[in-house]
């Protein structure tokens, strides 16, 4: 193998490390939303996930945001938590 021939492989290796790591510096930067960004604009979306927290490796508690509302859920097992309720305010006692 000749001295030109090494030359070339090592910048052509170069080469090519250097258009991956740009590649993926340009994804770290736009994401997986670019594409969105340049397609027909979208209606606002009515569900979001607005936290979570993991119990155990099998169960997980999820608030989610559904128009507004936001609900409890627990996830992993089949079961839903009952949606939160309002306070009950005590009845007011009837004079006589």
């Amino acid at each position: 193998m000749e001295f030109a021939e090494l030359v070339r492989a090592v910048f052509a290796l170069a080469l090519t490390l250097g258009l991956i790591g740009l590649a993926a510096v340009g994804l770290r930067r736009f994401g997986p939303d670019a594409l969105a960004r340049f397609s027909p604009t979208r209606k606002e979306r009515r569900l979001a996930i607005v936290e979570s927290l993991v119990l155990d490796p099998s169960r997980r508690l999820v608030v989610v945001s559904l128009d507004g509302h936001e609900r409890l859920l627990l996830l992993g097992e089949g079961q839903l938590l009952p949606p939160p309720r309002a306070p009950r305010k005590p009845k007011a006692a009837v004079d006589a």
